[in-house]
């Protein structure tokens, strides 16, 4: 008889394995994302304040009240000031060609990949790889060493007489561009080599035997079943690249102006924790945006594949 009650209530109250399976993740997704989220909302409705932390509290308890202030002051100056709005405009257009030259880049190496021999395989995705064993801070600072005036680009282009003096590249935006491409390169072409290593060959081999060229083959039929690999990876590029700091920092001049910094100025230089907040919501509401339009696609081509 106890028996039986301690295994009622082991199947009452423990969970079984398909829910530890899925609890896991959301767990995992509340701790390091809703939970910061929902500290950083609470702070963007507070007001800046000379205190440890430098904010206001947003519930006061007066004369047995519970008063509640919500200040919308900071989402109202994000509209105001053309400093935001520049800084948003440029992390997208950054973020936009950086990622349009990631897959222009990429996806030809992808193909490559994908096509060479098994044994080879490993080997050249173990060469895209290993630049990111290395801390990003130590692959900027090599970035800045190749493009200052005085680095090995400006170097090599005057000793192979192709320039006479230096080239201006490092605190330009073309640095930028530079850096991001290196950094988030692997970044799509892992994807997009998942994505193309599974094609079905024998789709090539009749198109062709219907005397399709190789190129009318490789656009009306590669690019098109690798469409998944291709959004999977510029997501995993354009998203990060939005709120990149450190490169921009580095390698970035007077003229370029991302958010990443702008943020980093907000928090750290002016101590206006409230404004900053308000700015990451903002951001982080801009980027969920193509999150949920990748996701409406993936659910259309399940329903079609059904």
């Amino acid at each position: 008889m106890k028996a039986r009650k301690v295994k009622r209530f082991l199947n009452r109250w423990v969970p079984g394995g398909r829910q530890v399976v899925i609890g896991i993740p959301f767990i995992w997704l509340f701790l390091f994302f809703m939970l910061p989220f929902f500290i950083v909302l609470k702070i963007s409705f507070a007001e800046a304040d000379v205190a440890i932390p430098p904010y206001t509290s947003l519930v006061e308890f007066a004369e047995e009240k519970i008063n509640i202030a919500l200040n919308l002051a900071n989402y109202l100056l994000l509209g105001d000031d053309d400093l935001y709005f520049a800084a948003y405009f440029g992390s997208l257009k950054m973020a936009f060609f950086s990622t349009l030259m990631c897959l222009l880049i990429g996806y030809p190496m992808a193909y490559a990949i994908s096509v060479a021999k098994k044994e080879s395989q490993t080997v050249l995705l173990l060469l895209i790889m290993m630049p990111t064993w290395t801390a990003i801070l130590i692959r900027v600072y090599a970035w800045m060493g190749i493009l200052s005036n005085n680095g090995l680009l400006n170097g090599f282009l005057q000793y192979m007489g192709l320039i006479d003096q230096p080239l201006q590249i490092l605190n330009s935006n073309t640095a930028v561009y530079i850096g991001l491409v290196y950094s988030y390169l692997p970044f799509m072409i892992l994807p997009l080599f998942a994505n193309l290593v599974k094609h079905d060959q024998t789709l090539l081999e009749a198109a062709s035997d219907l005397g399709s060229s190789r190129f009318n083959s490789f656009w009306k039929i590669t690019v098109p079943l690798s469409k998944n690999g291709i959004i999977a990876g510029c997501m995993l590029v354009f998203i990060p690249v939005v709120g990149e700091f450190v490169i921009p920092e580095l390698l970035g001049g007077p003229e370029t102006l991302m958010i990443g910094k702008v943020l980093w100025q907000e928090f750290f230089n002016n101590r206006d924790w409230p404004v900053a907040s308000a700015l990451a919501v903002v951001m982080l509401g801009i980027l969920i945006i193509p999150i949920v339009l990748f996701n409406r696609s993936q659910a259309r081509e399940m329903e079609g594949r059904a």
